[in-house]
């Protein structure tokens, strides 16, 4: 199930142009084109769920498997090491209501 309307459905359709990194039958990765990091990927599941709690409930296993795509994508950009952040509410800095995992890694992060 997709969101017409929404900002990450049309980029996991090529219908907005994304640099991908990764992608699957379940999920896709792409550059973030305003990055934090030396790499900032983000890891979408292909079906649209607005938050990571949504996405816990409904399907778990595709958390997991997104949690296993930032560590592939950990593993080949940098030593395996990897910061990941789901923003979820308006509040806590959630922008676009499609879950996504922010991956930051390429160099040492402060706290």
């Amino acid at each position: 199930m997709q969101d017409s309307e929404c900002l990450f459905c049309k980029i996991i359709n090529c219908e907005i142009p994304s640099e991908k990194v990764y992608e699957d039958a379940t999920t896709y990765a792409f550059k973030d084109i305003n990055p934090k990091a030396k790499v900032h990927v983000l890891v979408v599941p292909r079906d649209h769920y607005a938050n990571v709690g949504e996405l816990a409930k409904g399907n778990p296993a595709l958390l997991a498997h997104m949690v296993e795509v930032a560590q592939l994508i950990a593993n080949r950009e940098y030593d395996g090491a990897y910061r990941l952040i789901f923003n979820t509410g308006q509040e806590a800095g959630q922008t676009v209501f499609h879950v996504h995992g922010h991956v930051l890694t390429g160099e040492p992060l402060d706290e």
